[in-house]
């Protein structure tokens, strides 16, 4: 069941995101030491509850009875598009449609708070997360070197009006 994430359910959002991501740095090599603001180690509680309490993002979770397995942010733009962020399924779940599920109830979510575009980021190495966000309607768009980051960002988006 999807729901929307509340104060309470923080910790276990940072959890849920942190856990998730650790994944894609052990694939990638990517450390705290060498990429210390890449998602696995650049969420914290503090970040999320500013996310949630200032910047006023839509948070969801995907819940198996009381457990947090899934997450989703919508950081939303003054000109209609959104952002998805730390889109996150916990190891143990995944391959199972939960992240499918995620990404469509954040579709609906989007276009019903009138959002004409969802908008991402990835580690654009990760040519097997790419593939599924392009099979689920999203165009790759183009990508940016940071030098603060050891991999390239991709960036995607999907137009919301259809």
């Amino acid at each position: 069941m999807i729901r929307e994430i509340h104060n309470e359910d923080i910790n276990d959002c940072v959890n849920v995101i942190t856990t998730s991501f650790q994944t894609v740095a052990d694939e990638f090599g990517f450390t705290r030491e060498n990429s210390p603001r890449f998602t696995a180690f650049a969420t914290n509680e503090e970040r999320l509850r500013w996310w949630m309490n200032e910047e006023k993002r839509p948070m969801y979770g995907y819940y198996e009875g009381d457990k947090l397995i899934g997450y989703y942010n919508l950081q939303m733009s003054d000109n209609q598009e959104c952002e998805l962020g730390s889109l996150s399924v916990l190891p143990e779940y995944r391959h199972k449609g939960i992240g499918r599920k995620l990404l469509q109830d954040a579709l609906q979510k989007a276009k019903a708070l009138s959002c004409t575009k969802m908008k991402l980021g990835i580690v654009e190495e990760n040519q097997v997360l790419r593939k599924w966000y392009e099979q689920n309607g999203f165009t790759h768009t183009g990508t940016v070197k940071y030098d603060f980051f050891p991999f390239t960002c991709g960036y995607m988006e999907q137009d919301l009006d259809r």
